[in-house]
């Protein structure tokens, strides 16, 4: 992944700076220095772009489990007392709490 990101950019940036050229009327390779240092800054660039969405996928991964967590305890916590369950579970059976 990192050499297709790495390939990517470089043509970026490369397609950037022959553009710029041709906008310009210019030869396409009129300094070729500037195609490197483009090809160069697209590579980061590229390259810091999908550190990013991994990242952003992670932390996201992350807020989706809390919200859960906190979901499951709003709306499934009160289950956990022992005294609850306990009655949902006479209910159920269709027993009188106060007969035990």
């Amino acid at each position: 992944m990192p050499a297709t990101a790495t390939l990517i950019g470089a043509l970026l940036g490369l397609g950037t700076q022959m553009y710029s050229n041709a906008l310009r009327k210019l030869p396409y390779m009129r300094h070729p220095w500037e195609h490197v240092l483009g090809m160069g800054l697209g590579a980061v660039f590229v390259n810091q772009l999908v550190k990013w969405d991994a990242k952003l996928q992670e932390d996201l991964d992350k807020m989706i489990d809390k919200a859960k967590a906190a979901n499951e305890r709003r709306y499934f916590g009160w289950l956990e007392d022992s005294e609850v369950t306990a009655g949902l579970t006479l209910l159920i059976r269709g027993e009188d709490a106060e007969q035990e």
